[in-house]
């Protein structure tokens, strides 16, 4: 990411002061290089950072009244993280500027009076802090998406089974969530998708029995039972991964329960961590019940009897979830016609024989995109049959 915006576009700053004065005379004095917006208190600071923002940098004014600069900053901190946040101030009192730097996480501090060059080397070296910060998120969160993709395709080419059941919890996760109206969070879709990561390391057989409901002897169902411990181990050291890791680890047991998890806890009193976990584990219940033929009020029934440690709003939410993929039909369909979300009824061939993807897998945009890529140079054998939701 370059150091320097588009061309045309100036830097959004917004200076906050009681002092009208003030205000005038930096807009006067730096309206040239940035885009300057002015408050005169923190309701209205927050007010604009809401109708006007993103704004790259923030700078606040200590003393004010109804609202401290420190308290102003500290809500800037928690709503908008990635705007960097400075104080300037004719206050020099030590206290007040330790907690200002440590309830608003301010990047620097600059005492009044300010000349117009140190206050405009002091904006410039603000903004380039955010443009650093900014663009190493940018990097991160290619680099974590690029890590997780790999790992969601490398499950649906080896266990396609697997792969289709992580497809349904991450389905099942996301509807309960919204049925108990919890706050959307990216840790738990994601680790639903990534939760069945550890089946890489199952035997076929084992995993289809499992998926059967089939009874495994001891060796097999210590090997199935230790399939969320090597996914944590997989995913904890993926940087900003350490939630999902935990969440995935607990999708057969909740950690700490049942203390921390009885049948009246509230959700609200829960961390996000302990509450993907909860979600994750209902979805697994949930999926493996479906999976035997039962109905979601029987399957919530089921879970309640068999005395799974989730609340008892979990388990009431569950009867209320649309089935993944429960009715289904059966298609002739050619190469071009693949959608995602189909099934695979049989295997996908070349016409000399060999298998591109195997009976059972969940077509993606990602497989179609890679078939379609392979199809000039590898003839298929088509039509073939999928599994279509109706």
């Amino acid at each position: 990411m370059s150091d320097s915006v588009s061309p045309g576009v100036k830097d959004k700053v917004l200076f906050v002061d009681d002092e009208p004065h003030l205000l005038a005379a930096i807009q006067r004095g730096l309206r040239n290089q940035f885009e300057i917006h002015v408050a005169t208190g923190g309701r209205e600071a927050l007010e604009m950072l809401q109708k006007s923002g993103p704004f790259p940098l923030v700078v606040s004014d200590m003393r004010m009244p109804q609202m401290s600069g420190v308290q102003l900053l500290a809500q800037v901190r928690q709503r908008y993280p990635d705007t960097v946040r400075m104080i300037f101030s004719g206050q020099s009192d030590l206290p007040e500027t330790i907690a200002a730097v440590n309830e608003g996480n301010i990047f620097r501090f600059l005492s009044k009076p300010c000349g117009t060059g140190a206050l405009l080397a002091a904006v410039q070296c603000g903004l380039q802090q955010y443009r650093l910060l900014s663009a190493e998120k940018v990097l991160l969160e290619q680099t974590l998406s690029g890590c997780v993709g790999m790992l969601v395709e490398i499950l649906s080419m080896v266990m396609p089974a697997a792969h289709s059941r992580a497809l349904r919890l991450q389905r099942y996760v996301l509807a309960l969530a919204t049925a108990l109206g919890l706050p959307p969070q990216w840790q738990w879709p994601l680790a639903a998708v990534l939760s069945q990561i550890g089946c890489v390391s199952l035997p076929r057989e084992t995993l289809a029995r499992a998926e059967a409901g089939q009874p495994l002897n001891e060796e097999e169902r210590t090997l199935y039972d230790s399939h969320p411990q090597l996914a944590r181990k997989l995913l904890e050291g993926i940087p900003r991964l350490e939630d999902v890791a935990a969440i995935v680890a607990a999708q057969m047991q909740v950690p700490g329960s049942p203390s921390i998890t009885p049948a009246t806890v509230s959700l609200q009193q829960c961390d996000a961590r302990t509450v993907g976990a909860m979600l994750l584990r209902a979805a697994f219940e949930f999926d493996r019940y479906i999976i035997a033929g039962k109905s979601p009020t029987e399957a919530a029934t089921a879970i309640r009897t068999a005395g799974v440690d989730l609340p008892d709003s979990v388990i009431n939410a569950l009867r209320t979830l649309p089935v993944a993929g429960q009715e289904r039909v059966l298609r002739q369909v050619r190469l071009w016609d693949l959608a995602p979300g189909m099934l695979l009824d049989e295997a996908l061939l070349t016409q000399k024989g060999a298998c591109l993807v195997p009976a059972g897998h969940e077509v993606t945009q990602t497989l179609i995109v890679r078939l379609r890529s392979i199809a000039a140079g590898v003839k298929l054998r088509e039509p073939f049959r999928v599994q279509v939701s109706v």
